[in-house]
């Protein structure tokens, strides 16, 4: 059939930054008052009051998005287990980045001329875009310059994130668009918690690959080369791994085993505090997609990068 798509207002939670438009696949829907947003998507309320979308599949899985850095901090299969970890010291309150889930780095992987990590995990995002494709629902965020992020970075962009829910998989697609009348440069990584046992910890798929390890010290990386089929996590870990492989496989050993598959993120980063974050260092891993060189883009140029999470 045919997919229907409208513009609809949101009484509940009227934000600027709950602009959806709604569009069914494979069936037709009368558009209501009552419907926020597309099949499968709910707008509501989240810690700290900040606004949340509920993901729910028609096959049992379910993700949870705050505006607030464009940030997943669930991932629940049909298991009804939630892949994803929140830190217990993570806040609500827009003074600092919610720390777990998926956030972003943007457009500053690490410390550099601007705060850690850049500025994309500090600002709201806006629903731009709400879909239901089968059952399976997804929605599409969207970024875009302001007076906060032009005081540590004087450019015009726009930054568009999907996020699609299937069975028993979570996909995202980042595209970063210069906007502005010159080019620019910048570096990203999706700063993804994985809950976990870390002694039970292991990620296979990146032996061979160049290392730049943090530990000891993190401001003068040593270089090296991944020996190991199997990585673990015995202590404190913080190393990049330069031109990855498009796949990693994560035991949480907790369970499950997750596929980590990639296209263009060119880089992966391991990290675990160990003792620096005595209270739950061994409940999370971070297993996470970067672009660590930069990437310029002239006036009008895009840049796109795909993650795809998925379990057997």
């Amino acid at each position: 059939m045919a997919m229907v798509s409208m513009n609809f207002f949101v009484p509940s939670l009227n934000s600027p930054n709950l602009r959806p438009t709604k569009r069914y696949s494979g069936m037709a829907v009368a558009a209501s008052n009552q419907d926020a947003v597309a099949l499968g998507v709910t707008v509501t309320q989240g810690e700290g009051n900040l606004p949340k979308l509920l993901l729910t599949s028609d096959h049992g899985s379910e993700a949870e998005i705050y505006l607030f850095g464009g940030c997943i901090t669930s991932w629940k299969v049909p298991s009804g287990r939630d892949l994803l970890f929140v830190r217990p010291d993570a806040v609500f309150d827009k003074k600092k980045p919610i720390s777990g889930g998926i956030p972003h780095c943007f457009p500053q992987f690490g410390p550099g001329l601007m705060q850690q990590h850049g500025f994309a995990r500090n600002m709201d995002w806006s629903l731009v875009e709400s879909e239901n494709v089968e059952g399976n629902p997804n929605v599409t965020l969207e970024l875009k310059d302001s007076p906060y992020s032009r005081a540590m970075w004087d450019f015009g962009f726009q930054a568009r994130y999907k996020v699609v829910l299937n069975t028993k998989s979570l996909s995202t697609e980042l595209k970063v668009t210069n906007t502005d009348n010159k080019p620019f440069t910048f570096s990203t990584a999706l700063h993804s918690y994985f809950r976990a046992s870390i002694t039970g910890v292991s990620v296979k798929g990146l032996k061979g690959c160049k290392t730049l390890n943090k530990d000891p010290d993190p401001k003068n990386p040593i270089e090296g080369r991944e020996e190991r089929d199997a990585i673990t996590f015995p202590g404190f870990v913080d190393c990049i791994y330069l031109d990855a492989s498009n796949e990693v496989h994560l035991d949480n050993g907790l369970g499950d085993v997750i596929s980590i598959r990639n296209t263009n993120w060119s880089d992966a980063v391991l990290w675990n505090p160990h003792l620096q974050m005595e209270a739950c260092y061994k409940d999370f891993v971070c297993v996470e997609n970067a672009k660590i060189g930069t990437i310029q883009l002239e006036p009008e140029q895009s840049w796109i990068a795909k993650q795809h999470l998925s379990i057997a």
